[in-house]
Protein backbone atom coordinates (compact mmCIF):
# COMPACT_ATOMS: atom_id res chain seq x y z
CA UNK A 1 0.00 0.00 0.00
CA UNK A 2 2.86 2.20 0.43
CA UNK A 3 4.03 2.13 -2.79
CA UNK A 4 0.71 3.46 -4.39
CA UNK A 5 0.62 5.81 -1.76
CA UNK A 6 3.52 7.03 -2.69
CA UNK A 7 2.82 7.36 -6.51
CA UNK A 8 -0.17 9.04 -6.02
CA UNK A 9 1.56 11.45 -3.83
CA UNK A 10 4.28 11.78 -6.52
CA UNK A 11 1.73 12.24 -9.27
CA UNK A 12 -0.14 14.70 -7.14
CA UNK A 13 3.26 16.55 -6.89
CA UNK A 14 3.52 16.67 -10.21
CA UNK A 15 0.54 18.06 -11.26
CA UNK A 16 0.99 20.72 -8.57
CA UNK A 17 4.31 21.68 -10.61
CA UNK A 18 2.25 21.64 -13.97
CA UNK A 19 -0.70 24.21 -12.63
CA UNK A 20 2.19 26.59 -11.32
CA UNK A 21 3.63 26.32 -14.30
CA UNK A 22 0.73 27.32 -16.60
CA UNK A 23 -0.25 30.05 -13.70
CA UNK A 24 3.18 31.82 -14.48
CA UNK A 25 3.33 31.30 -18.31
CA UNK A 26 -0.68 32.68 -18.47
CA UNK A 27 0.46 35.74 -15.79
CA UNK A 28 3.59 35.95 -17.58
CA UNK A 29 1.38 35.95 -21.07
CA UNK A 30 -1.44 39.10 -19.36
CA UNK A 31 1.48 41.00 -17.77
CA UNK A 32 3.40 41.62 -21.73
CA UNK A 33 -0.39 41.85 -23.14
CA UNK A 34 -0.89 45.01 -20.62
CA UNK A 35 2.87 46.22 -21.62
CA UNK A 36 1.64 46.34 -25.31
CA UNK A 37 -1.62 48.17 -24.76
CA UNK A 38 -1.26 52.11 -24.11
CA UNK A 39 -1.46 53.53 -20.62
CA UNK A 40 -5.57 54.44 -20.55
CA UNK A 41 -5.67 58.59 -20.88
CA UNK A 42 -8.39 61.01 -20.39
CA UNK A 43 -7.73 64.26 -21.56
CA UNK A 44 -9.72 67.51 -19.89
CA UNK A 45 -9.71 71.30 -20.51
CA UNK A 46 -10.39 74.44 -19.36
CA UNK A 47 -9.67 78.16 -20.91
CA UNK A 48 -6.49 77.82 -18.58
CA UNK A 49 -5.00 74.63 -19.06
CA UNK A 50 -5.41 70.88 -20.13
CA UNK A 51 -5.55 67.92 -18.07
CA UNK A 52 -4.53 64.48 -18.78
CA UNK A 53 -5.39 62.07 -16.74
CA UNK A 54 -3.08 58.44 -16.70
CA UNK A 55 -3.73 55.57 -14.55
CA UNK A 56 -1.28 54.62 -13.09
CA UNK A 57 -1.74 52.10 -10.02
CA UNK A 58 1.44 51.24 -8.15
CA UNK A 59 3.49 54.12 -9.40
CA UNK A 60 5.98 55.87 -7.16
CA UNK A 61 7.40 59.16 -8.28
CA UNK A 62 10.40 57.48 -9.13
CA UNK A 63 8.74 55.04 -11.76
CA UNK A 64 7.48 57.78 -14.05
CA UNK A 65 8.98 59.58 -16.62
CA UNK A 66 6.85 62.44 -18.64
CA UNK A 67 7.72 64.40 -21.70
CA UNK A 68 5.98 66.81 -24.03
CA UNK A 69 7.30 66.18 -27.59
CA UNK A 70 5.24 68.47 -30.77
CA UNK A 71 1.93 68.35 -29.03
CA UNK A 72 2.02 65.16 -27.69
CA UNK A 73 2.06 64.44 -23.47
CA UNK A 74 4.31 60.87 -23.13
CA UNK A 75 4.37 58.70 -20.29
CA UNK A 76 6.68 55.96 -19.15
CA UNK A 77 5.91 54.09 -16.21
CA UNK A 78 8.71 51.21 -15.27
CA UNK A 79 6.71 49.72 -12.32
CA UNK A 80 8.60 47.19 -9.86
CA UNK A 81 7.51 44.05 -7.90
CA UNK A 82 8.08 44.59 -4.20
CA UNK A 83 9.85 41.22 -2.34
CA UNK A 84 6.91 40.11 0.09
CA UNK A 85 8.26 37.86 2.88
CA UNK A 86 6.52 34.60 3.34
CA UNK A 87 4.60 34.98 -0.02
CA UNK A 88 5.57 32.80 -3.24
CA UNK A 89 4.35 34.42 -6.75
CA UNK A 90 1.76 32.65 -8.02
CA UNK A 91 0.19 34.93 -10.94
CA UNK A 92 2.59 37.46 -12.27
CA UNK A 93 0.26 39.19 -14.15
CA UNK A 94 0.66 43.12 -13.30
CA UNK A 95 2.89 44.79 -16.56
CA UNK A 96 6.08 46.57 -15.23
CA UNK A 97 7.07 48.79 -18.51
CA UNK A 98 3.98 50.42 -19.09
CA UNK A 99 3.76 53.45 -21.80
CA UNK A 100 1.11 56.28 -22.89
CA UNK A 101 0.42 58.61 -24.46
CA UNK A 102 -2.34 61.67 -25.52
CA UNK A 103 -2.29 64.37 -28.43
CA UNK A 104 -3.66 67.99 -27.71
CA UNK A 105 -5.55 69.35 -30.16
CA UNK A 106 -3.93 71.17 -32.86
CA UNK A 107 -4.62 74.65 -32.14
CA UNK A 108 -3.41 74.03 -28.58
CA UNK A 109 -0.76 76.50 -27.59
CA UNK A 110 0.75 75.37 -24.13
CA UNK A 111 3.74 76.58 -21.80
CA UNK A 112 5.33 72.83 -21.46
CA UNK A 113 8.16 74.19 -18.85
CA UNK A 114 5.52 75.07 -16.47
CA UNK A 115 3.34 71.53 -16.36
CA UNK A 116 3.21 69.77 -13.47
CA UNK A 117 2.99 66.05 -12.95
CA UNK A 118 0.88 64.77 -9.97
CA UNK A 119 0.32 60.81 -8.51
CA UNK A 120 -2.74 61.04 -6.43
CA UNK A 121 -3.97 58.10 -3.55
CA UNK A 122 -6.59 57.17 -6.59
CA UNK A 123 -3.51 55.43 -8.66
CA UNK A 124 -3.97 58.61 -11.72
CA UNK A 125 -1.48 60.68 -12.69
CA UNK A 126 -2.42 64.20 -13.42
CA UNK A 127 -0.23 66.04 -16.40
CA UNK A 128 -1.61 69.79 -16.31
CA UNK A 129 -0.47 71.95 -19.01
CA UNK A 130 -1.01 75.87 -19.05
CA UNK A 131 -2.49 76.93 -21.69
CA UNK A 132 -1.14 80.28 -23.61
CA UNK A 133 -2.97 83.23 -24.36
CA UNK A 134 -3.19 83.17 -28.11
CA UNK A 135 -3.88 86.99 -28.04
CA UNK A 136 -0.65 86.89 -26.41
CA UNK A 137 1.21 85.01 -28.53
CA UNK A 138 0.14 87.04 -31.63
CA UNK A 139 0.30 90.76 -30.57
CA UNK A 140 3.70 90.10 -29.36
Amino acid sequence: MTDSNSLLEEVERIGESIGDAVLERSGRAAARVQERRAIPVDLLETEGEYLAIFDAPGATASDVQVRYVEGEVLVRIDRFREFREGYQMRFPGRGLALDGSVELPEDAVVTAEDATATLTDRGTLEVRLPRVDTAEVSSA
